[in-house]
């Protein structure tokens, strides 16, 4: 699979959610660069189908490509809730749809508008997609910069493998609320409902990237076009019940 290919994918499966839209909703605008491939679709979409809608973007970064594209934005201050978010993933549990984020480094602002989303639709390429979460990265938990060797060594005490992350200076990478990121490598997760337990309730943690229960739909684009999770595992189980509901 080359990078272009992979893009292709990408933009695939965030064009595809970006049609469920509709004028008036209030849209959590994701981060990363397939959640980008969401915004510039619908940027498009605002001025060729004169959709309206408010954004509300999950980073700094997302905020200036909305702007550039002429998409109007709020605050969760302004909007006390959001219809439907965008947003990206790393990985992707399949069974689950639990997800891993925060690689992007805005984990925390992406879960806060998460929470406060009434769906949430993720899109990822076909490698994002794991059978258990934690097989391909590590799971970034956002922490207080004040005394991170601290929280640190709690996340050792937790088989974490923490490792806190650094920026292009070479200086700890800093987040848009100017936290401290600290990757932690888990491995493959029998529980990770367990683990998120665990993670909430170290002190100078503000936030983790285990997304559990978040996820409505999960748009995956690969090889074959578009695959729409659960919605395929939904329809076998409702034929599956037509089926034995025919035999009675």
């Amino acid at each position: 699979m080359s990078a272009s290919e992979q893009d292709q994918w990408k933009r695939a499966a965030a064009e595809a959610a970006a049609k469920l839209i509709e004028s008036g909703m209030v849209v959590g605008l994701g981060t990363g660069s397939t959640a980008a491939f969401a915004v510039a679709a619908l940027g498009r979409r605002f001025h060729e189908e004169r959709l309206r809608f408010t954004g509300i973007p999950t980073s700094e970064r997302t905020a200036e490509q909305a702007r550039s594209l002429g998409i109007p934005l709020a605050t969760l201050g302004e909007c006390s809730e959001i219809d439907l978010t965008i947003d990206g993933a790393d990985e992707v549990e399949r069974r689950t749809l639990f997800l891993i984020k925060g690689h992007g480094g805005a984990l925390l602002r992406e879960k806060i508008v998460a929470a406060t989303s009434k769906r949430m639709i993720v899109v990822a390429d076909e490698s994002k997609v794991v059978a258990r979460l934690g097989s391909l990265v590590s799971v970034p938990v956002e922490v207080a910069p004040f005394g991170w060797q601290a929280t640190e060594r709690k996340l050792v005490g937790l088989g974490a493998h923490p490792k806190l992350r650094f920026g292009t200076n070479e200086k700890p990478f800093i987040t848009d609320g100017g936290h401290y990121i600290i990757d932690c490598a888990f491995g493959p997760m029998a529980d990770p409902k367990e683990i998120a337990h665990h993670l909430d309730h170290v002190v100078g943690v503000m936030e983790h990237g285990l997304f559990l229960g978040f996820a409505s739909q999960v748009f995956i684009g690969g090889k074959g076009g578009v695959q729409i999770l659960p919605l395929a595992h939904r329809a076998r189980a409702h034929s599956h019940r037509k089926k034995r509901a025919t035999k009675t």
